[in-house]
């Protein structure tokens, strides 16, 4: 697996775009990786591509983070796409072997920009088969919190400092509004978007690398379910 980090230029025409719209992004990313034809949510499973757009609301830098199982090839992305920094950029480092020595008990800091939603409209049609439903936006404190404790559950970590009809304790949970795009074949994209940062610890290190790998929740084209993980400071 690989972790690249790219600073965006915010004078480039194309950057500027891709920030404005997830499906014009998700594309400039995949550009990065061998893809059939018109397949790229194909693609973008294929190479377990994540990723997530940071803004800095201070410096207003553009950084880019995109994990995956293959290395990209950023010499694809358009001139002038990157912005010029004493750091390297683009960079990108394997990071299998340090999620690999990941263990039980391990107490990490975290951020994860999720989608947080639940499904309605799933009950069972005329013709006997149960209906797909469609997914809503969670918009209470109290429900995207419930909604990260059973994917924390499911994905082999606990969230630490749990106290009742409160934030977790470190755990900073910002709404961010809606993350918007337009694809051809289905018009409109929206998604509600919401930040949540703190510590975790391990509890199963194969569910946990898993959710690593494939991210949490849906939305994953679009810049949601990427784990970023780090040592706790102190």
């Amino acid at each position: 697996m690989y972790l690249s980090r790219l600073i965006l230029n915010p004078r480039s025409r194309l950057a500027r775009r891709d920030i404005a719209d997830c499906h014009d992004l998700h594309r400039t990313i995949l550009s990065a990786f061998p893809q059939k034809e018109n397949d790229s949510d194909g693609a973008r499973c294929q190479f377990a591509v994540l990723h997530r757009l940071d803004i800095d609301r201070r410096t207003g830098r553009v950084t880019l983070l995109v994990q995956s199982n293959e290395r990209p090839d950023w010499s694809r992305l358009p001139k002038d796409y990157l912005a010029e920094t004493d750091a390297e950029n683009p960079a990108c480092k394997p990071i299998e072997e340090i999620y690999n020595s990941l263990r039980p008990g391990a107490r990490l800091a975290f951020r994860l920009r999720a989608n947080p939603t639940r499904k309605i409209d799933t009950r069972t049609g005329p013709d006997g088969k149960r209906r797909n439903g469609r997914r809503v936006d969670l918009r209470s404190e109290e429900d995207r919190l419930a909604w990260l404790r059973r994917k924390a559950e499911a994905s082999g970590f606990r969230l630490l400092a749990v106290r009742l009809n409160d934030e977790v304790a470190n755990l900073r949970v910002q709404p961010e509004g809606k993350y918007t795009g337009r694809r051809e074949a289905t018009g409109k994209l929206s998604f509600g978007s919401v930040l949540f940062e703190g510590e975790l610890e391990i509890t199963d290190s194969t569910s946990f690398l898993q959710a690593l790998s494939s991210g949490i929740g849906s939305g994953k084209a679009y810049g949601f379910g990427l784990l970023s993980i780090a040592p706790v400071r102190g």
